[in-house]
Parts: structure tokens; C-alpha cells; sequence
């Protein structure tokens, strides 16, 4: 498959939006007074499929996280009570982290802010061609 030049040019537009966006959500969740990895988190929670709340293993993956690194995460997260944990009652072995009140504030008032971000991108989409020619 031959690769054009526009195809770089979408490419690079494309990887360019997306890091913007990243950047915008990394802004709004520091100036709402959280990390972007607890706004992460929190969103993580709150959209985990088919229930409402996630182990510490699914949210490692959901955060392309290490096991360790969502432990103290959670920690964090726990001391500022945005979420809680407990024993799985199914798996001893596994934790539960679930979401508390002051987390989901936090993750509406942020997710408020990113989907008006998303709809901007949104119209930048469909308004340009970002297809790679096959």
C-alpha cells in the first residue's frame, strides 16, 4: 500500500486534534482542582460497562496503567473521597473501587466541559476529510 502525502497530512491532523484534546482535558481537570489520571479514573468508574464500579485490575487496563501505579491512584483518589474500596465478596483477592458523591461531582462538572470540547472537534471532523486513501 502506497502512503501519500496527504495521507501523512491527515495523520498528522488527526494525531495533532487528539493531543489538543488530550491537552484540554488535562487543563480542565488541573484547574478543577484534580489530576487528569483521577479525572480519568472517575470517568473510568462512572462508564465501566454493565455495572458501577471496576477492580483495580480492569482499571489498570482501562488507564494502560500498572497494577501498582492504580493502587496508589486509588489512594489518592480515596484520601480526597472521590471514591472508595472494598473486598469483592465474590473474589477476596480482588478490590472494588467505587465511586463516591464527591467524585461524581467532580466528573460531571468536568465531563460537561469535554463534551462541549467534543462537539467542537466534532464539526472539525465532518467538515474535513480524514480518510486514509486504501
Amino acid at each position: 500500500m502506497d502512503i501519500g502525502k496527504r495521507d501523512f497530512e491527515t495523520l498528522s491532523e488527526l494525531r495533532y486534534r487528539l493531543r489538543c484534546f488530550q491537552r484540554f482535558s488535562e487543563n480542565a481537570a488541573q484547574q478543577a482542582g484534580i489530576t487528569p489520571h483521577q479525572y480519568l479514573l472517575l470517568l473510568h468508574l462512572k462508564g465501566f460497562p454493565e455495572r458501577n464500579w471496576a477492580t483495580v485490575g480492569e482499571l489498570a487496563e482501562r488507564l494502560q496503567m500498572s497494577h501498582h501505579g492504580v493502587v496508589a491512584l486509588v489512594s489518592r483518589a480515596q484520601k480526597l473521597q472521590l471514591v472508595s474500596r472494598k473486598s469483592s465478596s465474590l473474589d477476596r483477592r480482588q478490590v472494588e473501587v467505587h465511586l463516591l458523591a464527591r467524585g461524581e461531582y467532580f466528573l460531571r462538572a468536568l465531563a460537561a466541559r469535554h463534551r462541549a470540547e467534543l462537539e467542537t472537534l466534532e464539526k472539525i471532523f465532518k467538515t474535513s476529510d480524514f480518510c486514509i486513501n486504501h
